[in-house]
């Protein structure tokens, strides 16, 4: 399908400053951004690739239910250790432990993006980055927590921040880590013609 210029508004549903910034460095500055209201619990058993898909999809449905006729792009960011889910931490203490969980070893970064077009069609997708933390020391996780930086981020960290100094390897998209990954948000667009 050939990309033309779209003449319907483009929204963004989300919260987060750190995926509107994102879009904007490929050029693509939304109409409106719009958060979505939604429970972000996991579901018993729910491995971490089910609930990011899950919750980019929940995010654009509940949006674009506001705004029929409008293209709508929901994401979402689940930070795993193993199975486990490693969410936004609801203090210091779970950011800490979060970072103590990650220190010395890998884990998956899971971006989930749906975009839902005028027509309302759906379309999903999922990108997994990897990344392998040195080994911190007590000393390094008591200043980076002093800081706010581990405030609202899944998995207690900013790659783009001080954070950065803890990430020994990646492997895969490094904006996914962020909050976005734009190379398949940018293909996932065009291949659905949308054009900017």
């Amino acid at each position: 399908m050939s990309a033309t210029k779209n003449p319907a508004q483009f929204i963004l549903a989300s919260s987060s400053p750190r995926r509107r910034d994102l879009l904007a460095q490929i050029g693509l500055l939304p109409d409106q951004i719009v958060p979505a209201e939604i429970d972000e619990t996991p579901k018993v058993r729910e491995l971490p690739v089910k609930l990011a898909s899950r919750l980019a999809r929940d995010k654009a449905y509940a949006v674009s239910t506001k705004f029929p006729g409008k293209w709508v792009l929901g994401a979402d960011t689940v930070v795993a250790c193993g199975r486990r889910v490693l969410g936004k931490p609801e203090d210091r203490g779970q950011a800490g432990t979060f970072l103590r969980l990650l220190s010395g070893r890998r884990h998956r970064v899971i971006g989930g993006i749906c975009l839902i077009q005028p027509d309302r069609k759906i379309s999903i997708k999922t990108v997994t980055t990897a990344v392998k933390f040195k080994s911190l020391s007590n000393l390094e996780i008591d200043r980076y927590l002093d800081g706010d930086e581990w405030n609202g981020k899944a998995g207690g960290y900013a790659i783009q921040g001080k954070a950065c100094t803890f990430v020994k390897w990646i492997g895969g998209s490094y904006s996914n880590v962020v909050g976005l990954p734009l190379f398949e948000t940018a293909a996932l667009l065009r291949g659905v013609g949308y054009d900017w």
